[in-house]
């Protein structure tokens, strides 16, 4: 990782994820109404991207394609030894990055249930993008499969 991204990674936010009930409120988004526990997560992805962008010279663009680069960007950080507490805020930004696109691409929504958050997709299962970039980050995940499996294992065109 060269300097630009190490200081691009380490600008970003800090959460935890698990979830069960989506809440009542709903608030308005250029992708149309959301469930209001989408305002922290969509923050948290839009600000990795412009972070990526800016620092790493690194584009991403919701595709499920570009998951990959993600995936590589935290084996990069945890190759480097970087201690949990300097790598947890980008991981949470990842794994929400990881989050939007599955709902961008499955039509699905974030929910929140006891301050966590969870992507439910259209069929009702509940994913947790956030957990899963930790997870990564140990070295036993991966968000480009996460987001795999929740599209049915291929990514809609």
């Amino acid at each position: 990782m060269n300097d630009a991204q190490q200081t691009a990674w380490t600008a970003t936010t800090t959460g935890t994820a698990t979830a069960t009930t989506a809440t009542t409120a709903t608030t308005g988004t250029q992708h149309g109404t959301r469930h209001h526990s989408a305002g922290k997560p969509v923050r948290w992805a839009a600000d990795v991207v412009g972070m990526m962008r800016e620092g790493a010279r690194v584009r991403l663009d919701y595709s499920p394609r570009s998951l990959w680069r993600v995936d590589r960007m935290i084996e990069e950080i945890r190759r480097e030894g970087t201690p949990w507490a300097a790598a947890e805020r980008v991981l949470r930004g990842f794994g929400a990055y990881a989050g939007e696109v599955i709902v961008r691409e499955s039509g699905g929504e974030w929910v929140s249930g006891g301050g966590d958050l969870w992507v439910r997709t259209p069929d009702g299962r509940l994913w947790d993008p956030i957990d899963e970039a930790r997870r990564c980050y140990a070295g036993e995940g991966s968000l480009r499969l996460l987001c795999l499996d929740a599209l049915g294992g291929f990514a809609p065109a």
